[in-house]
């Protein structure tokens, strides 16, 4: 069975200060019908940028190299009507701050109700009935008197929901969600994603998830890529990059988790400073932060390397499998107690 989505050596070069940089590198996944695939890794990783690039919301000027096909169509071949096709019903993005992306003097119910009369051709009565059961379907109390509410009188978490109630009303086959919980309390976050996971079991709809949570990663998604200098470190089962990762940067991000069932003096940080794919240096864009980098580091960018059921770009694995991530060292409570 052919994949949901494909996207092969999809790379991106923006203009930044008049001259073209690349802010994403050969970037390689597929994700199935149904499935949930997670992109991870620290801020300008390239993580939203990929997104974006498969919704075909790229900036002005952005040169784009690569495939990214969608049920077997090339998506940066689409052309007027088959483009807001493709983005109208194919499509759906939930971004990261729902009050940026809600128009702050019109009202939810014409936020819900615009798309489904304009793309979907239904009339407006039609229309408002379908937004009320949306909200309902996202767990929203009192629909009729939300509808009628602007969006800051909303809760962060509430309008949340209501973006993700925007994303499913025309019952699209994926859903890009960028960090869609990260502004949101802990105990919101969970409310929030067991409402996005319902829907997408509900609507068969296959999701790529974007977060900073190694953590949420693992219990959301089948899969997780990790990024890093707009390239892929890393593609494991969530489950087994958790257990046993193949890259010292996967590894190097799991040892910097805390634990809450124990206590240790300092977390592990990563040295050095996260690197834009523009900046990355000859070779591993990793290598100068990575405790285990060798002169065949900086040789050329690493291909990515098939290793049991998940794929790296690391070279000196497999030897370095199973030996990098120590557990921190934990401090006992009478040690606490002494060293007060």
């Amino acid at each position: 069975m052919n994949a949901l989505l494909e996207v092969e050596d999809l790379t991106v070069r923006l203009p930044v200060a008049g001259e073209p940089r690349t802010v994403l590198r050969d970037v390689s996944f597929s994700l199935d019908a149904g499935k949930t695939l997670g992109l991870v890794g620290e801020s300008g990783s390239g993580k939203s940028m990929t997104v974006r690039a498969l919704a075909r919301l790229l900036p002005d000027g952005a040169e784009v190299r690569g495939g990214v096909r969608f049920d077997g169509s090339e998506v940066f071949d689409l052309r007027s009507e088959a483009l807001r096709s493709y983005r109208a019903n194919d499509v759906a993005m939930i971004f990261q701050d729902a009050r940026a992306h809600t128009n702050p003097v019109r009202t939810i119910g014409d936020f819900l109700t615009e798309a489904l009369r304009l793309n979907a051709g239904m009339p407006k009565a039609a229309a408002r009935g379908r937004a009320r059961e949306l909200l309902a379907q996202v767990g929203i109390s009192d629909p009729e008197r939300r509808l009628g509410q602007y969006p800051h009188e909303l809760s962060g978490g509430l309008l949340q929901r209501v973006m993700i109630a925007a994303a499913v009303a025309a019952r699209p086959r994926l859903i890009l969600a960028d960090e869609p919980t990260t502004a949101l309390d802990v105990t919101t976050q969970a409310e929030v994603m067991a409402v996005l996971r319902r829907m997408q079991r509900e609507y068969g709809m296959a999701m790529l998830f974007i977060t900073h949570d190694l953590e949420l990663a693992g219990a959301v998604c089948d899969e997780t890529i990790v990024l890093y200098a707009g390239q892929v470190m890393e593609r494991q089962a969530s489950r087994r990059l958790h257990e046993d990762p193949l890259h010292p940067y996967t590894a190097a991000l799991l040892r910097a988790r805390p634990e809450i069932d124990r206590r240790v003096e300092r977390l592990p940080a990563i040295g050095g400073h996260p690197t834009t794919a523009y900046e990355a240096p000859d070779g591993c864009a990793f290598a100068p932060r990575c405790p285990f980098a060798e002169d065949r580091c900086r040789e050329g960018v690493p291909p990515l390397l098939r290793i049991g059921e998940g794929d790296t770009g690391c070279v000196r694995m497999p030897g370095l499998r199973g030996r990098m991530v120590p557990r921190p060292s934990v401090v006992s409570a009478s040690n606490e107690e002494a060293q007060r």
